[in-house]
């Protein structure tokens, strides 16, 4: 049975139930309430009776005396231990009740008798007649119209029960295409993304904020996560069969000098050693890049935390110039804090600091200051090289773009570091611009959040 059906048949038959208890409920206390009232009223009148017998003059009849009491649908009746004190005196509907046989009774007694399929209340009150003997008062009333108003509440009762579940159905039916209306949009929209191999997101009622609309934004942020893996993954492939071609062309080429000529010409052999060897580590670099490249950004381990800026210059500007024996000039203009990753802001800055390397002879100045009229920290690395055109600015953050693919291929540049510093400053959440002078340098600038307060 499908979900829809289900709240539907599960809603309908749960109100009916409830509605089936209530009514019932409310017939078993009103005819409980009716039933109690008509004793209640029967009762008192034998009491009245009693009293208007043992008032009376002696001078009138016992039997006219009762029949001015009989009850229009009853009969009255005196009883002695022996038997009947009088005949039984009814009303003219009733006149089969003086076939019962009678019962003395010691005590008060109110109870409800059945004769002939009907039913009658019977109320016994002992009484001391005129001349002295203990008898018993014996009313007793039918319950028809009672027993008529009962049916009628009970056929009033079972029509609101059957006219109340009209609604109930209905609304059962909306409600379950309203919960279902998102889980049925969201199969449709899988079985469009599987037969058309295109990523689909479902529409959503952005005034309503429930669990339904709740669904379908995580099925769209699913979505939009699967469909940012699936742009790297082509991203990585298309980008590793591309630059990894050139590479490979290289060292198939050299290899192919080496079977032929390697042998004979020592020359060859070490020229076509070193080319192999070169092209074999810039491929494992541009491996590596490529890959981290590819990873999420939940893939990174970042670890926000503050990070004194001082300090990482220094640590930076040692390993840099025991690793390359270039000078960087440290400049500290405000020793300030920033909220970052500490490893991640290295690899960052040491991507921009390869670069000036690269590109540039003189030393390479890296300066620690705070952003004006603001609390954020930045950091700026310039170099005095070639610098980069103007037209060629915007496009130095894209995969694979070279300024200068000659110098960068001699410098085993695969164009990847800025793209992967892209990534690393969105990871940090830090901000990165650069500027430049064609024939004069280049200048980075890092801005990195500040230490919450």
């Amino acid at each position: 049975m499908k979900l829809q059906n289900k709240i539907h048949t599960y809603t309908s038959l749960l109100f009916g139930i409830l509605l089936v208890a209530i009514n019932f409920s409310v017939y078993f206390l009103f005819s409980q309430l009716s039933i109690d009232s008509r004793k209640n009223q029967v009762e008192a009148a034998a009491e009245n009776m009693i009293h208007g017998i043992q008032r009376a003059p002696v001078s009138i009849a016992a039997e006219d005396l009762l029949r001015a009491y009989v009850p229009l649908d009853g009969m009255l009746r005196l009883m002695r231990p022996e038997g009947d004190f009088l005949a039984p005196i009814t009303s003219s509907s009733e006149q089969s009740l003086s076939l019962m046989k009678g019962v003395f009774n010691e005590t008060r007694q109110v109870r409800i008798i059945t004769h002939e399929s009907n039913r009658y209340i019977l109320v016994s009150v002992p009484m001391i007649w005129s001349n002295g003997e203990v008898v018993n008062l014996q009313v007793t009333e039918s319950l028809q119209p009672t027993m008529q108003t009962l049916q009628v509440l009970k056929i009033v009762l079972i029509a609101v029960t059957g006219i109340a579940l009209i609604p109930v159905v209905i609304s059962g039916r909306l409600l379950g295409r309203l919960i279902t209306h998102p889980i049925t949009s969201m199969i449709s929209t899988m079985k469009e993304i599987q037969r058309s191999g295109k990523f689909k997101r479902l529409p959503l009622n952005s005034s309503s904020r429930d669990e339904l609309v709740e669904m379908g934004e995580t099925f769209n942020d699913m979505i939009e996560l699967l469909e940012r893996n699936f742009v790297r993954q082509e991203q990585f492939v298309s980008n590793a069969s591309h630059e990894l071609k050139t590479p490979l062309t290289i060292i198939e080429s050299y290899a192919s000098l080496l079977k032929r000529r390697g042998l004979q010409n020592p020359n060859i052999f070490a020229e076509s050693v070193e080319a192999i060897h070169s092209e074999a580590i810039r491929m494992k670099d541009m491996a590596e890049q490529l890959l981290l490249l590819a990873r999420n950004e939940e893939q990174w381990n970042v670890v926000l935390e503050p990070v004194r800026l001082t300090k990482v210059g220094t640590e930076l500007k040692a390993t840099f110039e025991n690793a390359f024996a270039r000078q960087i000039q440290l400049d500290v203009q405000t020793d300030c804090t920033a909220f970052t990753d500490e490893n991640k802001l290295k690899q960052l800055l040491f991507i921009f600091l390869d670069n000036a390397r690269k590109y540039s002879d003189e030393p390479i100045h890296l300066m620690i200051d705070i952003v004006s009229g603001t609390a954020q920290p930045c950091i700026r690395i310039t170099d005095q090289g070639i610098g980069i055109p103007e037209e060629k600015l915007s496009k130095v953050f894209d995969r694979f773009y070279r300024v200068d693919e000659a110098r960068s291929r001699e410098e085993g540049g695969a164009g990847l570091g800025l793209s992967l510093a892209t990534g690393i400053a969105q990871a940090i959440q830090a901000q990165i611009g650069l500027e430049s002078i064609e024939g004069s340098g280049t200048t980075a600038t890092i801005i990195l959040p500040a230490v919450p307060k």
